[in-house]
């Protein structure tokens, strides 16, 4: 047992204790919420590229669609700048500035018939004019530098139904020298961003998320800064799955949208309660593995202190058995060397001697049998001989064997036998050795009032045999115990007594093996009344036979 508390116990509740507190610094530094941040801070950045790319992607469609300043006359640069808008309806405006020449400032056809939008178009005309030819110049120098020939400007334009967003490419010509001083712009539909560019992208983002990752799903949200941390009451565009609230962790644009913010969160949850339930689930498995492992080591506690307990009662029954042995051999030897010396000198007295060696000889046989038919019972090799036998008769020839034991150590007797028994397929030596086993417990556990009954009639459709004593009784609780093989009660007759622990447990497979049970009635003090309970083939139940005839009586 210290062995398995030293090998098992200690290491196991090390083990528990170490993730439990390992648990609880998880769930006081918010481990997993941070884990989840930084995956989503990574997704968000992912997902900024991703818009840029796309951004530029497009942006560079336009560039290969432009009229070269140097090349182009000013008509082709009209109708080319006129085609643009026609082949992108995404664009609300192109143009077109050379510090050598005039600045050229298209918008979409559509947007002319619309008074503000109109009016719109123009004010972006003269700003960006008046913009370029103070800073166009070095702008494109600065872009050559920087080997950046596109940059983005993200801004809010006004409309009728409030403030929105957009964005202007400005981008350089590759095919001109650094010093050359023009560049080309294309201004992004603020409705296009909004109902279709980041929409569009949003979806794809959590959905490549989802088939790459699985787990939970996801919603992005692109919202204006507004010079705070969250969406405010404006918001540009939404995945499906985007109900209310904040997003759990947010990023700002800086390349091609500034101003602009992309968030996430997940759609049904949020990433404390994935934290919270996550330590919660943490805890009920460590606590039903604790609980696994309690229940383990106590059924292994229970399992080494059986086997340790049958041990001792294994050594108690060679023991008890070699005592038993040893008793009937040292009378035998000790009768027989008498009548070899012949110390004898009358034949009534040698007779005497001889009966007893028979009748010890008769017990070490019954107790070998005992034994035998154990170790045949417990190695399921036990084989019965059914015939048809008379067992009032069986009975009766079985106590006359063991009338001399019986009347040697002071036993008032009665037999009561019912000679009106029909003939039954038993065990002939099986059903014998049941019933000396019986008498043998009533003679051994009987101290102070000693008196054997043995009653064999018949009861509706089963044959009872019953051995009553006036020994020490049985406390009910042990009443099946009694029948377990080497148990032994705890009354101190019992452990003074010397037996195997085998005969009651041998009784009742006998009774099993005939189709039968024992039954045994007993009160502390006051004796024990066993009763065999075989059936009768072919009996009418209630048919009861008249009270059994006595016999015997000394």
């Amino acid at each position: 047992m210290l062995t398995l508390e030293l090998a098992v116990m200690l290491p196991a509740a090390a083990l528990v204790y170490v993730n439990y507190h390992h648990l609880k610094s998880i769930e006081r530094d918010k481990v997993l919420e941070a884990a989840i941040h930084r995956d989503f801070q990574q997704m968000l950045a992912i997902s900024e590229k991703k818009i840029n790319q796309r951004a530029y992607a497009i942006t560079k469609e336009v560039i290969a669609q432009f009229p070269c300043p140097d090349t182009d006359s000013e008509a082709d640069k009209e109708k080319k700048l006129g085609l643009i808008l026609a082949a992108n309806p995404w664009l609300s405006h192109v143009f077109l500035y050379d510090d050598q020449r005039r600045f050229v400032f298209h918008s979409q056809p559509q947007q002319l018939r619309d008074p503000e939008l109109r009016e719109e178009g123009a004010r972006q005309a003269k700003m960006y004019g008046g913009w370029l030819g103070l800073e166009g110049k070095g702008m494109v120098k600065k872009m050559h530098e920087e080997n950046r020939p596109i940059s983005c400007y993200g801004h809010e334009v006004d409309r009728a139904g409030g403030k929105t967003y957009t964005a202007t490419a400005f981008f350089c010509f590759p095919q001109l020298p650094e010093h050359r001083g023009a560049m080309g712009g294309a201004i992004f539909n603020p409705d296009y961003l909004k109902q279709s560019f980041f929409p569009e992208l949003l979806e794809e983002l959590v959905s490549q998320k989802l088939n790459d990752e699985g787990g939970n799903r996801l919603a992005m949200i692109v919202y204006p800064i507004e010079g705070g941390s969250g969406p405010g009451n404006r918001t540009l565009a939404t995945s499906a799955g985007w109900k209310e609230g904040k997003p759990e962790v947010s990023r700002n644009l800086s390349e091609v949208f500034s101003g602009l913010a992309l968030g996430i969160k997940y759609q049904d949850t949020t990433v404390e309660a994935l934290g919270q339930s996550w330590v919660q689930g943490s805890y009920l498995i460590l606590g039903v593995l604790t609980v696994l492992l309690v229940g383990g080591l106590m059924l292994t506690y229970r399992s080494v202190n059986k086997e340790m307990a049958l041990a001792r009662l294994k050594s108690d029954f060679v023991s008890n058995v070699s005592h038993e042995l040893r008793t009937p051999l040292s009378l035998i030897r000790l009768y027989a060397e008498t009548l070899e010396l012949g110390r004898i000198r009358t034949q009534e007295k040698a007779e005497e001697y001889y009966r007893i060696i028979r009748k010890e000889s008769e017990r070490l046989t019954a107790l070998i049998n005992n034994i035998l038919d154990f170790s045949r019972i417990e190695a399921g090799r036990k084989e019965y001989d059914f015939r048809e036998t008379d067992l009032a008769e069986l009975v009766r020839n079985t106590l006359d064997a063991y009338r001399y034991q019986i009347e040697q150590q002071g036993f008032t007797f009665e037999q009561r036998i019912d000679s009106n028994l029909p003939a039954m397929r038993v065990d002939r030596e099986a059903i014998a050795r049941s019933l000396v086993n019986l008498v043998n417990n009533a003679l051994k556990y009987s101290a102070d009032e000693k008196f054997l009954c043995v009653r064999l009639y018949r009861v509706d459709d089963k044959l009872r045999l019953e051995v009553v004593d006036r020994g020490i009784g049985i406390a009910r609780g042990e009443h099946s115990k009694i029948f377990e093989k080497f148990y032994r009660t705890g009354d101190p007759l019992v452990h003074n007594t010397r037996g195997s622990g085998l005969g009651l447990s041998l009784v009742r497979h006998i009774a099993h093996a005939h189709g039968g049970e024992v039954e045994v009635e007993s009160t502390p003090g006051k004796g024990s009344k066993f009763t065999l309970l075989l059936p009768l083939p072919g009996a009418s139940p209630g048919l009861a036979s008249a009270a059994p005839s006595e016999v015997a009586m000394s």
